[in-house]
């Protein structure tokens, strides 16, 4: 099956550890890239895009900076799981987070922390971040405690 999805539940030691390396990469210059626009959006209702999500969540911000101060903020208890890209098999792997905003809305986050280049120059590639498209259930939180 090529298009099956690789994913696993990290321990909750290895989730609070991805999450301050995160934290550490961020406050010490890591680039961020955010994927503003992207193939997939093409087919999918607006409301459910990286651009769309971002306007309505920070209008009057930098989306970048936003998103930094953003990332910094993520909990173990917001960890979905750790998935393999299938289209970049060799590439690290990336880390689904889902966050309530306004007390409603549910945000789907997805990103990849890798060193690039010579200098281990840290890069955060934020490949979603927007409203879910399905509601979220506390089943999909494996260290969430209601």
């Amino acid at each position: 099956m090529a298009n099956e999805i690789k994913e696993r539940i990290e321990s909750e030691l290895e989730v609070k550890a991805y999450l301050q390396d995160l934290r550490y990469a961020i406050d010490n210059g890591a680039q961020i890239t955010f994927q503003v626009k992207r193939l997939i959006d093409e087919k999918r209702n607006e409301k459910y895009t990286n651009q769309y999500t971002v306007a309505v969540l920070f209008p009057d911000e930098n989306p970048v900076a936003a998103l930094k101060r953003e990332l910094k903020t993520l909990t173990v208890e917001e960890y979905m799981r750790t998935v393999q890209d299938l289209r970049f098999p060799n590439r690290s792997e990336m880390r689904e987070f889902g966050k309530v905003y306004n007390g409603k809305d549910d945000v789907y986050i997805k990103i990849r922390v890798e060193l690039l280049g010579v200098y281990g120059k840290m890069t955060t590639f934020v490949m979603s971040f927007h409203f879910a498209e399905k509601a979220f259930t506390p089943d999909m939180f494996p260290y969430r405690m209601d």
